[in-house]
């Protein structure tokens, strides 16, 4: 780490804060702390009223009670993300609830900087991370750890991560991100292994995703517990690996992880974890469940912009149906979706609504025009596929076939027209992506592109309002054979 760096680090230390908990006089016995652990939470507001009821019972009989959530706190319910104080509500609420801290998530810049950088001043508790550099942003600085103390004097150090993709950016639109420098979370970890050794305790608040955290593990050992996100994983029990508990909650608030510390002579010497089910939960608090309703009482949400004839379900269709919006209303001859972009797995036969709509594509990402050959659409439709292992776009226009070579690559794809022909190698085709896919993926093409002023999901709104009924059973238009 460069001078630069450390002495950037050192003015950091001294404005962290310390959150301080009351010590009962006399207690001789080890502190016991209980870690209430979110992630992913996506919007999904439903639940808070049952957490802040949970956490404030635990609260009666538990002194040492925190409440954390591992980044990903926005995107994925219009009533938080569609309006014009983008994300408000979800602060709001996490407030109320007590939250005391949040890591970065990919997600938190979906809303744009100059959103983020209010929803953070408003946020009554610090979001942290250290694999960034803000400074330079409309967000500003953010601090890369925060400390919890108790007055007996048993600390913990507690550091943010946020992930990042193969072009070293968290998966969020590019354009969003200016002005933030990002560092590989595994390597900027180490330069803050000494937090251990000055607090006797060490968690990582991860928005690294399963993977990345069990290599975090692997190559850091001085962690005592990591509270991990973005992979969306539901571990029922904890994982333990190369002596790190690792935990994760699932996603969009339907469970709540609970880990049990106990802490003795400064160090933690036992500790579990559980991960509860909401629907296990009768109990509510009420003040909460009036803020929820309020904000779920917004009946622009509930317009109907067209009809589902059949239940329209899985990637396959939800994808189908998507692409076919941009290349109705942009004349394109090819359109794609990213499976990343499709946040629903299913929409109900009959009347689609405008909320709907906005569960299904909350990102409402500006649409990029292409020129491209055959070839260039195959270096598209391979990339997706090595980074998803799987089939990562749905298409309009066309349909198309990988060859797996048996290690996740592809040997061959045929691009087919829609009477079935091959298309033909020489030809340039109009082909229109998202943003997020247009900046993000790397594919050849040797036009650059056009960034149009509609959006994926204005074009699917169109698109439903004017064709009115979709049936999409049994579309599929992307198969890959072993």
């Amino acid at each position: 780490m460069n001078n630069r760096y450390c002495i950037l680090l050192c003015g950091i230390f001294f404005l962290l804060p310390v959150i301080g908990f009351p010590q009962k006089t006399g207690q001789k016995k080890p502190t016991e702390i209980i870690i209430l652990h979110a992630n992913d939470m996506h919007a999904k507001i439903d639940n808070m009223a049952k957490l802040a009821y949970l956490a404030d019972s635990l609260r009666k009989f538990h002194p040492f009670v925190i409440l954390v959530a591992a980044g990903d706190n926005f995107t994925g319910n219009p009533v938080v993300d569609m309006i014009p104080e983008k994300g408000y509500p979800m602060i709001d609420l996490m407030n109320n609830c007590g939250f005391n801290v949040s890591a970065l998530g990919n997600h938190e810049f979906d809303m744009g900087q100059e959103s983020l950088h209010k929803r953070l001043e408003q946020a009554r508790f610090p979001f942290i991370c250290c694999n960034l550099d803000a400074s330079a942003s409309v967000i500003g600085p953010v601090k890369p750890y925060m400390v919890l103390g108790t007055k007996a004097g048993d600390s913990i150090a507690i550091l943010g991560l946020i992930q990042l993709d193969d072009n070293g950016l968290p998966s969020s639109i590019p354009t969003h991100l200016t002005g933030i420098k990002f560092f590989n979370g595994l390597s900027m970890a180490r330069d803050y292994t000494w937090l251990k050794k000055r607090y006797g305790n060490l968690i990582g608040l991860s928005h690294l995703g399963i993977e990345d955290d069990i290599r975090l593990a692997d190559s850091i050992p001085q962690f005592d517990l990591i509270i991990g996100g973005h992979s969306h994983s539901l571990l029922e029990k904890p994982r333990m690996e190369n002596g790190v508990m690792i935990v994760q909650a699932g996603s969009n608030l339907t469970y709540i992880g609970k880990t049990t510390l106990l802490i003795s002579n400064g160090h933690i010497v036992d500790r579990h974890d559980e991960v509860i089910p909401f629907s296990s939960l009768k109990h509510e608090k009420n003040e909460i469940r009036v803020l929820i309703d309020q904000y779920n009482n917004n009946k622009e949400f509930d317009r109907v912009v067209g009809v589902a004839e059949k239940p329209i379900e899985g990637l396959d269709q939800l994808g189908s149906m998507m692409a076919d919006a941009i290349t109705n209303q942009l004349k394109v001859d090819f359109a794609f979706q990213n499976k990343g972009g499709i946040r629903v797995l299913s929409l109900a036969e009959g009347n689609i609504t405008l909320r709907d709509i906005y569960k299904l594509d909350p990102f409402d990402n500006q649409v990029v025009l292409f020129s491209m050959k055959a070839d260039e659409i195959k270096s598209l439709i391979c990339y997706g596929y090595r980074h998803e292992k799987d089939i990562d776009l749905q298409v309009s226009g066309m349909t198309y076939k990988i060859t797996d070579d048996g290690k996740m690559q592809c040997a061959k794809v045929e691009l087919f027209d829609k009477s079935g022909k091959p298309l033909d190698p020489v030809q340039e085709y109009s082909v229109a992506m998202n943003k997020y896919m247009a900046s993000a993926y790397k594919f050849d093409h040797k036009d650059q592109g056009t960034t149009t002023t509609l959006t994926t999901t204005n074009m699917l709104i169109r698109y439903l309002s004017e064709v009115k009924k979709v049936n999409y059973s049994g579309v599929k238009r992307a198969t890959v054979v072993y």
